[in-house]
């Protein structure tokens, strides 16, 4: 048995549904959803077929279709070193202030919540104190009672 092998570039020996994919791949999850969207517009069992099989294949649930090496994270990309070092220093300083800023921010909402918690407790207390002690009530009511029938 022979095996079949060729020289060729592989997209010049594909077929035209793995043309089509490379196509849609190389313009991300947009093209994808764009030609399900048009399926399901013109024939609604091609739509469905987009629908399954970029759920099976598990385009849906990607961040994108291209390769992950062509997509930088963003946490990844602030720490990475711009070859200057003037600049570097000035960015570390600068996200070490934004970090500093940000938990003093935290914090003063922190104290915020809570005196304004005390406020709302201390208004309550204030309140309830004012209305009288339940038991003053039920003297009172029971005064009322008698008072009523004599």
């Amino acid at each position: 048995m022979t095996s079949y092998s060729t020289n060729l570039p592989p997209s010049q020996h594909q077929g035209w549904l793995a043309k089509s994919e490379a196509w849609l791949d190389a313009r991300g999850k947009g093209a994808w959803i764009a030609a399900m969207v048009l399926g399901f517009v013109f024939f609604w069992p091609v739509g469905l077929a987009f629908l399954a099989y970029m759920i099976w294949s598990k385009r849906m649930f990607k961040s994108g279709c291209r390769t992950r090496s062509t997509h930088m994270h963003h946490g990844f990309h602030a720490m990475k070193s711009s070859g200057n070092g003037a600049f570097d220093a000035y960015k570390a300083d600068t996200l070490a202030r934004l970090e500093q800023e940000q938990s003093d921010f935290e914090s003063f909402l922190a104290r915020l919540r809570a005196a304004k918690d005390k406020a709302e407790f201390d208004e309550f207390m204030e309140e309830r104190a004012r209305k009288g002690s339940p038991e003053d009530h039920d003297e009172e009511d029971a005064d009322n009672r008698t008072g009523d029938k004599a």
